[in-house]
């Protein structure tokens, strides 16, 4: 029987090429789409039996050593690699998402009101927005699932020039907390109605990523003020675990900056 160790070592050695491993593919075609899993054994120094073990589910609580190997030889990043440790019960499990906006994010919020800035959990609802964050995306208000938009809101991602990095960025936000609190009845029913719902959203659930970074970049065409160019920061809070603060700016001096100024310009308005 399968396990979510068993698929994530299945996904990752799937995703992980030879080169990027660091080892010769050799002549001609490959049947596998990745490592062959004698390659993952021996770069992490444990038989192919024993990997084939772990892949299939028949052992569920591998060491902490054999999961350091394993990921060195999967090239995980530092919090990936946290998160294998989790999946095999090494780790305590995460908090469940925030149900609630907290009230000193709410204060914050009333300050920022020109910053565009979201407050939302980590299985993307939207717990608060600023009025500005509201007049860059009509989605960013409280109540409103992000992940529920990007995937079942007809034509949404073609505002976005990079919609599918976005996209998977969120899943793997989704992925990390629904691992940690696979009991959260919350996020199973997000994911289970997800995955029933659209094809997209389960080939990125399948790759197993869970660790999106902090910082990013994202291009839109907004229909006020046409192309934008923005960089978003992810806060967690760590007073109120589960929540995220993401805040939207660009770049001094460009057109974006005079953009998304006359934007935000607007929307102040709007509310006086």
């Amino acid at each position: 029987m399968s396990t979510p160790l068993a698929a994530f070592l299945r996904a990752r050695r799937d995703a992980l090429t030879p080169r990027a491993a660091g080892i010769d593919p050799g002549p001609g075609p490959r049947r596998v789409p990745g490592l062959r899993r004698e390659e993952l054994a021996d770069l992490a120094g444990i038989s192919v039996d024993y990997c084939t073990r772990l892949e299939q589910g028949r052992d569920r609580h591998p060491s902490p050593e054999i999961l350091d190997a394993l990921a060195r030889a999967l090239r995980l990043d530092p919090a990936t690699r946290r998160h294998l440790h989790h999946l095999a019960g090494h780790l305590s499990p995460a908090p469940a998402p925030a149900a609630e906006l907290p009230a000193g994010l709410g204060e914050l919020l009333k300050v920022w009101r020109d910053v565009p800035a979201v407050v939302q959990t980590s299985t993307l609802d939207v717990l608060a927005a600023t009025p500005s964050a509201t007049a860059l995306a009509p989605f960013y208000r409280p109540g409103v699932n992000l992940l529920r938009v990007a995937f079942l809101t007809p034509g949404v991602n073609t505002l976005y020039a990079d919609a599918p990095t976005l996209v998977a960025r969120a899943v793997a936000t989704l992925r990390a907390q629904a691992d940690h609190t696979p009991d959260d009845p919350r996020v199973r029913a997000l994911r289970d109605e997800l995955l029933a719902k659209s094809s997209g959203f389960g080939a990125m659930w399948r790759r197993y990523e869970v660790n999106p970074p902090p910082v990013g970049e994202l291009t839109l065409t907004h229909p006020l003020v046409g192309p934008l160019t923005l960089t978003y920061q992810r806060f967690a809070v760590p007073a109120h675990p589960g929540t995220l603060l993401v805040t939207h700016s660009a770049r001094p001096g460009t057109t974006s900056e005079r953009s998304l100024r006359r934007l935000v310009a607007d929307a102040t308005d709007a509310r006086s």
